[in-house]
């Protein structure tokens, strides 16, 4: 009795009840997160943001992917025919009315602190704000004005990072966004201005 047929329908039975547990992952979409950061950093920063530079390839192999078909198991890839993995859309969604709002508020708020970032008074963080890296550098009349603008940009940046991970439906992102923007911030900044490299030393561009 040839048992090949049985062990096809083992196989088949089992994939079957193993795709129905499958949990399918959504992987981040750094490419279109990178494009949605610098949009936004065009529009508060205006003409005086660094050219965007190089942002990943779309065809770069990104951490977490699945492994390439040919170096996956073959039930893996049977399974991927009958419950194909998940991909993120093309572009983040950054034009609800809540993101246009911060944008708005972090472009009108840049004029105020153009001149600190040139004289070295603040700085942008290696997690996506800005901070005062230099007291001494801002004028003592000036000290609390600087202070609080610098608390309302943070504030804008957090609530930003949140509402485009909101919008997209997926709140587990907003980690992953942040330091996509930490790092487009800092590759956008325009030169003579500091920023915090990933071990929380000062540079300047």
């Amino acid at each position: 009795m040839n048992a090949t047929p049985w062990r096809a329908a083992a196989l088949l039975s089992a994939l079957i009840l193993l795709s129905a547990c499958v949990t399918i992952n959504v992987y981040f979409p750094t490419v279109a997160a990178e494009r949605a950061a610098d949009r936004i950093i065009e529009d508060v920063w205006g003409p005086e943001a660094q050219p965007r530079g190089n942002p990943s390839e779309e065809g770069e192999p990104q951490s977490g992917l699945p492994a390439p078909e040919a170096q996956q198991p073959v039930a893996m890839r049977v399974l991927n025919v009958m419950v194909p993995p998940a991909r993120a859309q093309a572009d983040l969604d950054i034009e609800t009315p809540r993101i246009r709002e911060l944008t708005r508020q972090m472009r009108d708020r840049h004029t105020q602190l153009r001149p600190y970032y040139e004289s070295g008074a603040i700085g942008l963080t290696n997690d996506g704000l800005i901070t005062i890296r230099d007291q001494g550098a801002i004028p003592l009349a000036e000290r609390n004005t600087v202070r609080n603008l610098v608390e309302q940009d943070n504030r804008d940046r957090n609530a930003l990072y949140r509402e485009i991970a909101e919008a997209n439906n997926r709140p587990d992102w907003e980690g992953d966004i942040r330091q996509t923007f930490a790092e487009r911030w800092r590759t956008r900044a325009p030169s003579g201005w500091y920023y915090q490299d990933s071990r929380g030393n000062w540079r300047q561009k």
